[in-house]
């Protein structure tokens, strides 16, 4: 397993939640104070030249405190004109206070469809990677506004890993208002033992967290263990820290041994082609060339339309597709930057020409070698 200081330490882009009890200092409004100190902490590691995606709750306790409403409402209409006052508010206060670290910021929201729909997981990874080449923070919350049971997310844990893995992200850091996971309900145990390390994945873990079912596991302790568990499929490690321990993003990232680590077991490069090759179904083919097929299965280049011969069946920007040599034979697949009618047209032709027959100009390739895996 990987050492605790090293995991954070070596961590070049990092994706941080932080919880709704943390942000609206337990549902009375957003905390000032304490957002402004996770800005400059995250105004620091960037300067010192880290990647931060800030995962936020808090849209909807915003929204209840602005409306003047004391009971969080249950019909979904009423949840989601909240989200849509609070967002407002929950944006501003980034912005702001960003801006006073002299960082940009900007507002990203999500739902579950758009991260299940490939064309519009690989246009928000696009965005997400643009942001951060500009020196921008994302600051990404669930777009409340216009979710149902069928699209939701469930709990802001499970946002933080997904983008995790949407960007590659080599850490997620959870901040809560625990210290981190103990192996018992430390509120009933006060001897309860506190875990500094474990694996991702554990199915011991769960059980420490109350299991799913159990009052104490409910949008607690057992949604952050399953958020690790997630990320760490694209082998992204997961600390779940104290929200309020003094410069606890600097500290981390020092390798300083606070809250709970939960080591991925899978290294980041692997996981991507592991994804690619056993998960995903095959949507059609591109048959290329003999000096195509050399770059990409000998040189570990990406496939260039100019180099491909044929296009085979029905697929979308985003879809997994098959490489195949002159023989037809399968020798690599990967995800594809254009869907099979561009990709018919784009057929031998050098990327100069995309604009032309396009009517824009996107990726130079069809299948980038981030996103493809040799398979002979």
């Amino acid at each position: 397993m990987k050492n605790v200081s090293l995991v954070l330490r070596d961590a070049r882009r990092i994706v941080v939640k932080v919880g709704s009890s943390l942000v609206t200092n337990e549902g009375r409004g957003l905390d000032e104070n304490a957002i402004g100190e996770w800005c400059r902490q995250i105004s620091s590691l960037v300067r010192a030249g880290r990647e931060v995606i800030m995962v936020s709750s808090g849209a909807i306790a915003e929204g209840m405190k602005r409306l003047g409403w004391t009971n969080r409402p249950h019909e979904i209409h009423e949840l989601q004109a909240a989200a849509a006052v609070g967002q407002m508010g929950l944006a501003q206060m980034y912005e702001t206070k960003l801006r006073e670290n002299a960082l940009r910021s900007a507002q990203v929201l999500l739902t579950h469809a758009d991260l299940a729909d490939r064309e519009r997981y690989l246009n928000a990874r696009s965005t997400l990677l643009t942001l951060l080449k500009l020196g921008v923070v994302p600051v990404i919350n669930e777009n409340d506004t216009v979710v149902n049971d069928e699209i939701k997310f469930g709990d802001n844990d499970t946002l933080g890993a997904l983008v995790a893995n949407l960007v590659e992200a080599d850490a997620l850091i959870i901040l809560t208002d625990q210290k981190g996971l103990y192996r018992a309900d430390p509120r009933r145990n006060p001897a309860a033992e506190f875990v500094h390390e474990a694996k991702a994945g554990d199915p011991a873990l769960e059980a420490m967290a109350g299991g799913a079912g159990s009052s104490l596991g409910r949008g607690g302790m057992i949604t952050k263990i399953l958020a690790a568990k997630r990320a760490a499929g694209s082998g992204a490690s997961t600390v779940i820290a104290w929200g309020r321990e003094p410069d606890v993003l600097l500290r981390l990232s020092q390798g300083e041994r606070i809250g709970t680590l939960l080591v991925a077991q899978t290294q980041k490069t692997q996981a991507r082609k592991q994804w690619i090759a056993d998960h995903l179904q095959l949507r059609g083919s591109v048959v290329v060339d003999a000096g195509a097929a050399a770059k990409v299965r000998d040189e570990g280049k990406s496939l260039l339309p100019i180099g491909m011969t044929g296009v085979t069946g029905d697929f979308s920007r985003g879809d997994v597709i098959a490489i195949r040599d002159a023989e037809g034979v399968e020798m690599a697949r990967g995800l594809a930057n254009y869907a099979s009618v561009e990709a018919r047209l784009i057929c031998r032709k050098p990327s100069s020409e995309f604009e032309k027959l396009l009517g824009y100009a996107a990726e130079p390739e069809m299948v980038h070698r981030d996103n493809l895996v040799l398979t002979r």
